[in-house]
């Protein structure tokens, strides 16, 4: 099976949440819903529901992180990639109407919660990759080819 790809930040991110949710917040809902069943009736405690609720998308999102992140490949920035476009890269690209659009290709578990942010699975980083500053690329969508020109490429924070 092959490595589903992540950038430094991105492992970051998914481990920092992981440490979170397991140090922190499941042992404070934990003591809620021993509090709450410590009231008797569970049956129409809200708070003993909810928190328990609560814990199963918790222990359910631990078990995805765990998996998760066992199975990610870390992908570091190295100077053979400058110049080019590939996994991690901040690529700037206009189309003849004037239209600028700037994002990063990155791993799909990075991409939610970032607008700013594509899969390496799109088709528009596809169609980017290996691609150098200048280059046109033609994308294809379900309207037709789109056509791109690549203004900037750089693997640091824009």
């Amino acid at each position: 099976m092959k490595a589903r790809l992540i950038t430094p930040e991105g492992y970051d991110k998914l481990k920092a949440e992981l440490d979170y949710l397991w140090r922190t917040e499941r042992p404070e809902v934990t003591q809620k819903v021993t509090w709450a069943a410590s009231l008797g009736d569970r049956s129409e405690n809200a708070d003993y529901q909810y928190n328990k609720k609560r814990l199963r998308e918790i222990d359910r999102r631990v078990r995805y992180l765990r998996k998760c992140i066992d199975e990610l490949g870390v992908v570091h920035y190295a100077p053979e990639q400058e110049g080019k476009v590939f996994f991690g890269a901040w690529v700037e690209i206009e189309n003849d109407a004037g239209d600028v659009k700037r994002f990063r290709i990155v791993g799909y578990d990075e991409i939610f919660e970032r607008k700013d942010y594509i899969s390496i699975d799109s088709p528009m980083a596809r169609g980017l990759l290996k691609k150098t500053i200048g280059d046109e690329v033609v994308i294809r969508t379900p309207a037709g080819e789109a056509y791109w020109y690549i203004n900037q490429i750089d693997y640091r924070h824009a």
